[in-house]
């Protein structure tokens, strides 16, 4: 491929990145959690694992590793499952939460692995991956596959990153026990929701 039609597909891979990064989704909720609970530090450990879990996951699917899904189906059943229990125990764990912002020696903050192995377990970023990498990759041009992994990675951190600050900054005006626990409450109410999307589908 030349450089120009090369060149061309950077803005539709960067916007799909984009698109897919920033929508809400559960990894996007427990991010803007981290960042109502913890210092933005622990949040951004739980990003940068989130964001390499799920880079390594588009590298493995773009290698095949999604076919596998078609030879043993009782793999994509074992990762839906994974998934939405996953997801419940989240959820409880805010619910549990009683509204009161972590001190020193509080409950430890989701760190890097929680957040690649959420990668791993959620379907949606295996689909996900797999449309992005049939629709703008091919196998007879590996290097596409590098492109494309190689603008997901900052822009799937920076996207998940936003969604840490605008729970530091929520944080910033959460001065009352109950406005956080209304937070969490909602949080909670929102992965919750996302497991029986999964359960669902």
């Amino acid at each position: 491929m030349s450089a120009s039609p090369l060149l061309s597909l950077l803005l539709p891979m960067s916007a799909f990145a984009l698109a897919a990064s920033i929508s809400p989704g559960p990894v996007n909720i427990v991010c803007l959690s981290s960042g109502t609970h913890y210092p933005i530090a622990k949040g951004l450990v739980f990003v940068t694992g989130a964001t390499l879990g799920f880079i390594a996951l588009f590298l493995a699917i773009g290698a095949g590793l999604y076919s596998l899904l078609n030879v043993l189906p009782l793999l994509e059943e074992f990762l839906r499952w994974a998934g939405i229990l996953f997801l419940l125990y989240l959820s409880y764990q805010l619910l549990q939460h009683d509204g009161r912002l972590q001190e020193r020696g509080g409950v430890k903050a989701l760190g890097f692995m929680t957040g690649a192995m959420m990668q791993w377990l959620n379907p949606k970023a295996w689909l996900a991956s797999a449309a992005g990498i049939g629709a703008y990759t091919t196998a007879n041009e590996p290097h596409l596959l590098w492109l494309f992994a190689g603008l997901y990675l900052p822009i799937c951190w920076l996207s998940l990153a936003s969604w840490v600050y605008a729970g530091a900054f929520l944080k910033r005006y959460v001065h009352r026990p109950i406005i956080l626990l209304t937070i969490n409450r909602a949080l909670a109410i929102c992965l919750a929701a996302s497991a029986i999307v999964l359960l669902v589908e």
